[in-house]
C-alpha cells in the first residue's frame, strides 16, 4: 500500500534528519523509546482510555475531555500520546494522565506491538489525527474510537479522487465531533453520517484556565495594578506611590519579528510610552537572546525590563516589560486592555481564545483563513490586519475611545462564553 510506503520512507527521513535537527532527534528518540515506557507502566489489569495529540494546541482541545473523564469515571486509566516534542516536552509530567510517551510511526507492525501493549477500551483522536494502520487494528479489535474537535476542508485528501483508498482510514471511526456544519456536509458526501457538531473543546479549556489564572505580582507591579483596587496591599502601594496608572495596556502575545514591527512601530510613532501613558507587555513566541536582543534594539531609548530580572522600583517605571519564561501569558492576558495574538503573517496565528476570554479586543494578522474562532472573532471583537496602517487606524480610535474599546472587548469575551460545552456535548454522546 502506498500509505505504508510513505511511512518507511518518512521514518527513514526522520533518522538521517534526526542526527542535524535536535527536536527530530528528541521525536526519533522518544517514539523508539515509547514501548520501553509502556512495558514499564502499563498495568495489565487496568482499563485504559487512550487520547492521542499530535502538538500541544491538540492536547488542550483535548484536555477537558481527560479531566472530566478522569474525575467522574476514575476506574478508567489515561494514556496519553504525543507526535510532536513540541506537545510532550512541555507536558510529558502532566498530572491528569497516568502515562505519557510518544506515538510510535504508524507502521504496521508499531501498531500492532503498541496496541497488544495497552489494549485500550476506547480511543479519541484530537483533531485532525488519522492514523491508518492503527485505526484499522482498533476497528478490527472493536475499540470504540472518537474524533473530537475535527474540522474538515474540501482541499484535504479525503475529498480529492486520488484520496479514496486512504480515505477509508475514516471509516474506522465510532463517531466525530466535529467543530461546524461544514464538516459534517463535506463527510456526508462520502458516506459518513456518524457526525455531530458540538464546536471546539478549546472554548471550555480556556474558560477553565481563565478560572485558574495566576495573580502576577510583578505584572500589577508593571502596571500599576493595584494603586485604585487595593490600596491596603502596603508594600505594592508604597512601591507604586505617586504614580498614575497608565491610560491602556497593550499585551502582545506569541509575537513574531513580523508582528513585533507593527505595534512596536506604531507606540514609538505615536509616543504612547512615559508617565500616565500606555505600557507595552510583549510575550514572544521565540524566547532565545538573539530575539530578545532584537526587540530591545527596536526600543533602543526607552526603558524596558524583563521578566525574570524582577525588580519592583525598575518595573513600576518601565515602559516595556518583556516576558522571556514561558508559561505565563495565558494569566497576563488579564492585565491587558487591548491584545495582539501573533504568528498571522507567516506560520498562522497561534490561540486567540486566551487573549478574547479576558474581554479584551484582539489584532491578528492575516493567516487565518484555517482557524474557525478567527472567523467568528472579526465578528465579534477581533480585528484583522494586513499591514502598519489597517493596525494603525484602528488602535488610534482604541487609544481615544476607551468606552469603544470596552465594547469591541465585551463582544470578543462573550464570543467564547457562547461557543462553550462541546465538552459537555462529547461526553453526552459516548457509551462509559
Amino acid at each position: 500500500m502506498i500509505y505504508n510506503l510513505i511511512i518507511y520512507l518518512y521514518l527513514l527521513g526522520v533518522a538521517i534528519y534526526s542526527r542535524f535537527n535536535e527536536k527530530v532527534r528528541k521525536m526519533w528518540r522518544g517514539e523508539r523509546a515509547a514501548f520501553g515506557v509502556l512495558k514499564e507502566k502499563v498495568d495489565p489489569q487496568a482499563k485504559y482510555v487512550w487520547f492521542h495529540a499530535a502538538s500541544l494546541g491538540e492536547f488542550e482541545q483535548g484536555r477537558p475531555l481527560m479531566e472530566r473523564l478522569r474525575k467522574e469515571h476514575p476506574e478508567y486509566k489515561i494514556l496519553l500520546t504525543f507526535f510532536s516534542p513540541s506537545g510532550y516536552e512541555v507536558r510529558k509530567n502532566y498530572e491528569g494522565a497516568d502515562i505519557i510517551c510518544y506515538l510510535p510511526l504508524d507502521t504496521p507492525i508499531n501498531a500492532i506491538r503498541f496496541l497488544r501493549l495497552v489494549r485500550p477500551v476506547m480511543a479519541f483522536f484530537i483533531k485532525y489525527e488519522f492514523w491508518y494502520n492503527y485505526l484499522h487494528i482498533l476497528k478490527h479489535r472493536n475499540v470504540p474510537v472518537y474524533s473530537v474537535s475535527s474540522i474538515f476542508r474540501p482541499d484535504q485528501v479525503f475529498f480529492k479522487w486520488y484520496g479514496r483508498q486512504y480515505g477509508r482510514v475514516l471509516n474506522c471511526f465510532t463517531h466525530f465531533f466535529v467543530q461546524n456544519e461544514i464538516s459534517k456536509e463535506l463527510l456526508a458526501k462520502i458516506g459518513i453520517t456518524n457526525v455531530s457538531v458540538v464546536g471546539d473543546t478549546r472554548f471550555d479549556r480556556v474558560l477553565q484556565i481563565k478560572e485558574a489564572a495566576k495573580q502576577l505580582k510583578e505584572i500589577e507591579y508593571f502596571c500599576q495594578y493595584n494603586i485604585a483596587d487595593d490600596p491596603d496591599d502596603d508594600e505594592i502601594f508604597l512601591a507604586c506611590a505617586g504614580f498614575t496608572p497608565p491610560k491602556g495596556v497593550f499585551v502582545a502575545g506569541s509575537s513574531w519579528p513580523p508582528d513585533e514591527d507593527i505595534f512596536i512601530r506604531y507606540f514609538l510613532e505615536r509616543k504612547l510610552f512615559g508617565y500616565g501613558k500606555w505600557k507595552l507587555i510583549i510575550a514572544p513566541h521565540v524566547i532565545d537572546e538573539s530575539h530578545l536582543a532584537q526587540i530591545e534594539q527596536k526600543l533602543n531609548g526607552y526603558k524596558v525590563v524583563r521578566y525574570t530580572k524582577w525588580d519592583c522600583y525598575s518595573f513600576e517605571s518601565a515602559d516595556v516589560l518583556i516576558i522571556d519564561c514561558f508559561g505565563l501569558l495565558s494569566s497576563i492576558y488579564h492585565y491587558g486592555d487591548v491584545a495582539y495574538v501573533g504568528g498571522g503573517f507567516g506560520v498562522g496565528i497561534h490561540n486567540l481564545l486566551e487573549a478574547a476570554v479576558w474581554d479584551v479586543p484582539v489584532f491578528f494578522g492575516p493567516n487565518n483563513q484555517k482557524f474557525q474562532e478567527a472567523q467568528g472573532l472579526k465578528k465579534s471583537g477581533g480585528f484583522e490586519i494586513h499591514d502598519y496602517d489597517e493596525f494603525a487606524r484602528q488602535m488610534d480610535r482604541f487609544t481615544s475611545d476607551a468606552d469603544y474599546r470596552k465594547e469591541q472587548g465585551r463582544l470578543a469575551g462573550q464570543f467564547v462564553k457562547s461557543l462553550a460545552g462541546a465538552t459537555e456535548k462529547v461526553l453526552d454522546d459516548i457509551t462509559l
